[in-house]
C-alpha cells in the first residue's frame, strides 16, 4: 500500500494544504486543497473518496474533483461518508447554487458523483485494500480510517480531540505500522481544543498510553505559525515513539 500525503495541514499559506491522502493512486481520503497537487491525469485515477466529516478544509475540493470528472470518467466517482456529512454536503455544498448538484446531473440515472453512507467499524473493501471508519470526537459528526493493505495497516485520525474509543481501536488493526494523528492546539489551549474537537500535546500523549505497540506517529493538522512550538510540547510530553510531522509529498510504503 502506498500513501502519498498530497495535503496535511490546518490551513492554506505558503507550503500548507490542507488534508488528503492518496491511496496507491486509487483512492483519496479526504479531498483537502492538497488535491489540487495532481495532474489531470492522476485526478482521473481516483475511484473512491473516503472523508472523515464535511468541514472545508477537508471537503472543499471534492467539488471541483467531481467537475474535473466530468464526462471522463465511465461511471460516477463513489463518495463515502457518515450519513450526516452527506446530508450536509447535499444542503450546503452540492446545491445548484455553491456548485452543480453532480449527484442528479448530468442526469439522476447517470450522475457524475455518487454518495455512500458508511458506519463506524464497517469496513469497505477498495481494490486490494480495506478502508474501515474508526470514531472519533469533533465538533461535528466525524470518523478517522484504518487503512489496511497486505504490508500492514495505518490509522488516521481525521479530526479530533482526545477519544479513547478512537485508540482502543487501534489494538485491533493488525501489523499496525503507523498513526497519522491531528495536534492542532498547544496546551494551553486545551479548553479551546476540546471544545473545538482538536487535540493538544497533552491529549495526544493520553491517546498514545492506550497503544500496545510502538507504530510510526505522525502528526498532522499543526495550526499555522505554531508548528515549532507544538512540536517541541509533543517532544517533551511523549517519549515512548518516534514522533515526526507529516510532510506534503511524503510517501508511506506499507
Amino acid at each position: 500500500m502506498r500513501i502519498e500525503i498530497l495535503g496535511c495541514s490546518a490551513t492554506i499559506g505558503g507550503n500548507r494544504r490542507t488534508t488528503s491522502l492518496l491511496v496507491d493512486g486509487d483512492t483519496l481520503v479526504d479531498a483537502g486543497s492538497g488535491v489540487g497537487e495532481l495532474d489531470l491525469d492522476g485526478l482521473l485515477a481516483i475511484r473512491r473518496v473516503f472523508l472523515t466529516h464535511a468541514h472545508l478544509d477537508h471537503s472543499g475540493f471534492l467539488p471541483l474533483l467531481a467537475d474535473a470528472g466530468a464526462g471522463r470518467r465511465s461511471g460516477p466517482l463513489p463518495v463515502w461518508a457518515l450519513p450526516e456529512t452527506i446530508a450536509a454536503l447535499e444542503q450546503h455544498m452540492f446545491n445548484g447554487v455553491l456548485w452543480p448538484d453532480y449527484t442528479i446531473r448530468p442526469s439522476p440515472a447517470a450522475p457524475y458523483l455518487t454518495f455512500h453512507p458508511l458506519r463506524v467499524g464497517e469496513p469497505v473493501a477498495a481494490d486490494g485494500k480495506t478502508v474501515t471508519p474508526l470514531p472519533a470526537r469533533h465538533s461535528i459528526p466525524a470518523v478517522g480510517f484504518a487503512l489496511q493493505g497486505s504490508g500492514g495497516g495505518l490509522a488516521f485520525s481525521g479530526d479530533t480531540t482526545y477519544c479513547p474509543e478512537f485508540w482502543e481501536a487501534l489494538k485491533g488493526i493488525p501489523e499496525l505500522r503507523a498513526v497519522m494523528v491531528e495536534t492542532t492546539f498547544l496546551n494551553a489551549q486545551r479548553q479551546e481544543a476540546v471544545l473545538a474537537g482538536h487535540t493538544t500535546p497533552a491529549l495526544l500523549a493520553r491517546g498514545l498510553a492506550h497503544l500496545r505497540g510502538r507504530p510510526e506517529i505522525l502528526i498532522t493538522h499543526l495550526e499555522a505559525g505554531h508548528e515549532d512550538q507544538t512540536l517541541a510540547e509533543i517532544g517533551s510530553a511523549v517519549s515512548d515513539f518516534a514522533v515526526t510531522q507529516a510532510r506534503r509529498g511524503q510517501i508511506l510504503s506499507l
